[in-house]
């Protein structure tokens, strides 16, 4: 039963991620192919402060009530997690419209001072109306995740991107021409009402489907208490995330242009990172987010139950489909990156940033297995360190490494960082937990997999597919590369019978 309710939720939430993903992604072409590059690395100016938010708000508060209704649910405690519900939405809404009310009050000097770019600040004002909604809902969605009942959180994301792609699709023609700011607006707007539609839908269900539980026993004060142990480091860590993700959007085009650039190339060199070649990396990571989603409450309710044995044999299970899928997502990005540069954006250049990004997928798939499993332990403290430690080696690169060696003075540090920070965090659960990580079939065979159905994919290419259309020889051969992918993880022992009985 066990097995089965994380295997149920995992799944429910990875066929939301993939969807949320692909209409995310078909909405970047379309923004990119609209407004260009410049246009997304505007958007990309913007992002970072709706993130800085929502970190702030809702992120801490709501894996704190996923973790702690795990928690309390497994203890019998149910009451105690209605008390802890409704103090984290009266503390998550009064922080999101203090947000709301100095965003919008002071949209156009933020956009001077701190984003350094005046057609953000229509963007901003935007935004800003949306918070209180955006906060809300995550905290509910984080109650519905410590139950395990996935499908609103999953129906709720799918609903979230399917409004904004609307609101996008009608507003495009009317605004795109008028300028990349309100071009920006467009995309913006999706976002709120996106977020207000999400909130609406998980607060019907609530009302709706909620249940009468014993009182708590548990005071306001002693609530509090539970719910500002955890929520602060993880908001800390969330917040500095933010912060610095800000910052490196804001530095890196002006470090750019102490290294020669004009304000446009460096503006378009970021909107190609961070806006283009960035979601094409994270992408695949939506399976990972999603066993990690619905792994994290199991690993806090065994943890609250002293059943470590399930913990390890979930952990095992978890890093064996992450090895998996960054394997192949490697494998393909380094084999084909200018092919997909082509065949997605139409740009040759991004297939030359592909080709270097995708040595951080095994490391940065790694780490969302591993932040899952910390949180579940109670772990807050210290993946607030090592994320502070993390932000603090970029925002140094952008800083004294950019100006001289140009965009490859902020990758190649990012990389060697991702690769520190992995190990850590494999150090700091296995010496947790005491376990020893299989690494021959959890790693060096996937890796051995990629490369035989790689090698065979690029003759494909070369020799069968060179008689038919660019688009179809690369979408063809990519399909093909997995099948085969498949076909040698299974013979080589990848993955055995028991990681797939339910």
């Amino acid at each position: 039963m066990y097995r089965q309710t994380i295997i149920k939720g995992a799944i429910i939430l990875t066929v939301a991620n993939i969807v949320t993903r692909i209409i995310g992604f078909f909405y970047r072409i379309f923004m990119a192919k609209t407004i260009g590059a410049e246009g997304m690395g505007l958007y990309q100016l913007i992002t970072p402060i709706y993130l800085l938010v929502w970190s702030v708000s809702a992120s801490g508060l709501s894996t704190t009530m996923s973790k702690l209704t795990a928690q309390e649910k497994a203890r019998g405690y149910m009451g105690n997690v209605k008390r802890i519900l409704h103090l984290s939405i009266i503390g998550t809404i009064i922080i999101s419209l203090i947000f709301s009310v100095t965003l919008y009050r002071f949209s156009e000097i933020i956009a001077l001072v701190i984003v350094k770019d005046s057609r953000t600040a229509l963007s901003l004002r935007i935004i800003s109306l949306c918070f209180p909604f955006m906060s809300a809902g995550s905290i509910l969605r984080g109650y519905y995740l410590g139950l395990q009942n996935t499908s609103i959180s999953a129906i709720s994301q799918v609903l979230e991107q399917c409004v904004r792609m609307v609101v996008i699709y009608l507003l495009a023609g009317l605004l795109i021409p008028k300028g990349l700011e309100y071009a920006c607006s467009a995309a913006v707007w999706g976002m709120a009402i996106g977020e207000v539609i999400s909130f609406l839908y998980v607060l019907i269900y609530y009302i709706f489907k909620r249940k009468m539980y014993a009182s708590s026993i548990l005071s306001y004060k002693g609530a509090l208490s539970m719910i500002l142990s955890m929520a602060i480091p993880l908001t800390l860590n969330r917040m500095a995330g933010s912060l610095f993700s800000t910052a490196e959007n804001i530095l890196l085009p002006q470090q750019l242009q102490v290294y020669g650039l004009t304000q446009g190339e460096s503006i378009s060199l970021l909107g190609r990172l961070t806006g283009m070649a960035m979601p094409l990396i994270t992408f695949p990571s939506s399976l990972l987010t999603a066993l990690a989603t619905a792994t994290m409450p199991a690993i806090s309710e065994s943890y609250a139950l002293k059943k470590h044995n399930r913990i390890k044999s979930t952990l095992h299970q978890s890093l064996t489909f992450t090895a998996i899928i960054s394997a192949f997502t490697t494998g393909i990005f380094i084999a084909f990156p200018t092919e997909l540069g082509i065949l997605i954006y139409s740009q040759r250049q991004i297939g030359d940033m592909l080709k270097i990004l995708a040595i951080l997928c095994p490391f940065m798939y790694t780490q969302v297995t591993m932040s899952a499993v910390l949180n579940g332990l109670g772990e807050q403290l210290f993946i607030f360190k090592i994320g502070l430690l993390s932000s603090t080696i970029n925002l140094c690169a952008i800083c004294f490494a950019v100006p001289f060696f140009g965009i490859n003075g902020f990758i190649y540090p990012w990389i060697l960082n991702s690769i520190i920070v992995t190990f850590v965090t494999i150090y700091k659960v296995n010496n947790t937990l005491e376990i020893l990580i299989p690494i021959v079939r959890q790693y060096l065979l996937p890796t051995l997999a990629i490369i035989l159905s790689c090698l065979c994919g690029k003759l494909g290419f070369y020799h069968i597919w060179n008689n038919v259309s660019y688009k179809i020889s690369v979408t063809a051969t990519v399909f093909a590369t997995f099948i085969m992918y498949l076909f040698l993880i299974f013979q080589l022992g990848c993955v055995k019978k028991d990681d797939l009985r339910l």
